[in-house]
């Protein structure tokens, strides 16, 4: 009579009510708890080690996330708040997993009270909704021709990285290419990063980074007698192979007699000949050709003094375009005099144990390089990190030219805010505005604990000086006490913050709305996605490999 219905295989498990949610909350958070200590300019650095011993060393958020192998399903949805974060802005990953946390923490208590999930996923919209309209309505507009201002947004987002030692410099590099590629598009400016090319080589210091007006190409000349450095360089790039094609279906030639052979090797001579004339008749003296050149055409151009190189990537070539002003012809019989583009210099350089072509000193670049400079590996690797969160934080600025300060000053005041803001709720979403509100305190919290700073203290102190109408007092991590974020030029763009606490407030919804978990062996590869004993935990790395 009592006997148990079974519709799910015995191998399979479910969570239901509170174990679900106390499983997804406890595995979210301990993904924010790891990366929580990397926070801010004292944050600390995470070691992490793959089966095979290559070893990542960085306190990049997303870096971090995206390297550890992570089986908790809730889990992996943090981990997609950061990716998100990266791709919309390209800063402010550990801030919105941070917050994502916290809410999640603060959630975790209301829901221990019996405060239903829809309440609180209700109260969370409202509050972030109205997180956004404060931080918009205290951010300060500026002008994106101010190459001072440009510059801190920079800096703040370089401290506490490995390049910080050298980020004036970088803020410098930074700045100036930003302004050579950025655009005006219906009277918005806009900037797309992928024309700032990163070309890392170890060798040297840091301060012998540089940034090239023009591209450096991962590849040599073709040939040893071409010149290996070419001034007033007249530019032709070319989308079609400098040699003999190949016949599309199978195809024999039948060569019966000495004559023929010799007839037949003197015309491919002469079709050759006569694509050597055409580059030359262009008056180029380099050429760029994504695809194959011929020996013979090789030894016909070098004898022409012509600089070539070959099988060059095609986003190199689109680049290259951008940079000389050339354009990438497709047929050699129909180049004109507008196909060709220019650069001051165009030279074979041997960086560290590479040859590479450096195409510099062009006139208007739409696209150009930082050639990044370090003692080893793992130092350049994270100076790229730090440079891309930092291009990240100046598309945002320069697309939007709003900015608030740094330091927690800004979370600061939106938790303010929503306490305010839920004193005029009437219903239990009060109690979830207010979770809200002290999640936001999260930020200065971690940043005044990461500089070994005592984090009550500080939190009282901002409180007062917030409430006195002190918007941009914040954490000062170096000297320790409350100070005005914006005197000290701690800037970061408006961008990274609406979309970190936009982001964190959906991921906790999300995660707080889920009641039931169930395996389900369809949507996978047809295996069960959780093992028997559990949902499955975080982790996944090898034996005696890990994070230290």
């Amino acid at each position: 009579m009592n006997q148990p219905v079974l519709i799910l295989p015995e191998s399979y498990n479910r969570l239901m009510g509170r174990d679900a949610q106390r499983t997804n909350i406890m595995a979210a958070r301990v993904v924010a708890e790891t990366v929580r200590t990397t926070l801010g300019p004292k944050g600390m650095d995470k070691m992490l080690v793959d089966s095979l011993g290559d070893v990542v060393i960085t306190n990049d958020g997303v870096t971090i996330l995206e390297e550890m192998e992570i089986e908790h399903p809730a889990a992996k949805m943090m981990v997609e708040v950061a990716k998100t974060q990266e791709q919309e802005v390209g800063d402010g990953t550990t801030t919105a997993v941070v917050i994502s946390g916290e809410l999640l923490k603060q959630a975790e208590e209301l829901l221990d009270q019996n405060i239903h999930p829809s309440v609180l996923a209700k109260g969370y919209r409202m509050a972030s909704e109205q997180a956004v309209k404060t931080l918009n309505k205290i951010a300060k507009s500026i002008n994106i021709k101010e190459k001072e201002m440009l510059k801190k947004v920079v800096i703040t987002a370089m401290t506490g990285k490995s390049a910080e030692t050298a980020r004036e410099r970088f803020a410098d590099l930074l700045v100036d290419a930003a302004n050579m590629v950025s655009e005006k598009v219906d009277n918005k400016n806009t900037i797309d990063t992928e024309n700032i090319k990163i070309e890392k080589k170890t060798g040297g210091s840091i301060d012998d980074s540089e940034l090239i007006h023009g591209i450096v190409v991962d590849k040599e000349r073709v040939h040893s007698d071409m010149p290996k450095k070419v001034k007033q360089a007249k530019i032709l790039l070319i989308d079609a192979a400098v040699e003999i094609k190949e016949t599309e279906q199978d195809a024999q030639i039948r060569i019966s007699s000495p004559e023929q052979l010799q007839a037949f090797l003197e015309n491919e001579e002469k079709i050759i000949r006569e694509m050597v004339e055409q580059i030359k008749a262009s008056g180029a003296n380099v050429v760029f050709c994504q695809k194959g050149v011929d020996d013979i055409a090789q030894h016909f151009l070098a004898k022409a003094k012509i600089y070539v190189v070959r099988r060059a990537k095609k986003s190199d070539m689109e680049k290259l375009a951008r940079a000389t002003g050339a354009r990438v012809v497709t047929s050699l019989k129909d180049i004109v005099k507008d196909d060709i583009g220019f650069a001051g210099v165009v030279e074979g350089v041997k960086l560290g144990d590479e040859d590479m072509t450096v195409v510099k000193e062009c006139k208007n670049p739409k696209a150009v390089t930082i050639l990044v400079r370090g003692g080893t590996e793992h130092v350049i690797d994270e100076i790229e990190r730090a440079i891309e969160d930092a291009l990240g934080d100046l598309k945002a600025v320069i697309e939007t030219s709003k900015v608030v300060a740094g330091g927690g000053a800004p979370e600061m005041e939106v938790s303010k805010e929503l306490y305010d803001y839920a004193q005029t709720l009437s219903g239990r979403e009060q109690l979830a505005v207010n979770a809200f509100a002290k999640s936001m305190e999260i930020i200065p919290r971690t940043l005044a604990e990461n500089a070994g700073i005592e984090p009550i203290d500080m939190i009282v102190e901002l409180k007062a000086r917030h409430e006195k109408g002190d918007r941009w007092a914040g954490v000062d991590v170096f000297g320790g006490g409350v100070k005005d974020m914006w005197k000290l030029s701690i800037i970061e763009p408006l961008k990274v913050k609406t979309q970190a606490i936009t982001s964190a407030s959906e991921v906790a919804t999300m995660i707080l709305r889920i009641d039931d978990l169930i395996a389900a062996g369809k949507l996978g590869d047809g295996g069960p996605p959780m093992p028997p004993g559990g949902m499955g935990g975080m982790g996944g790395m090898p034996p005696g490999a890990g994070m230290y």
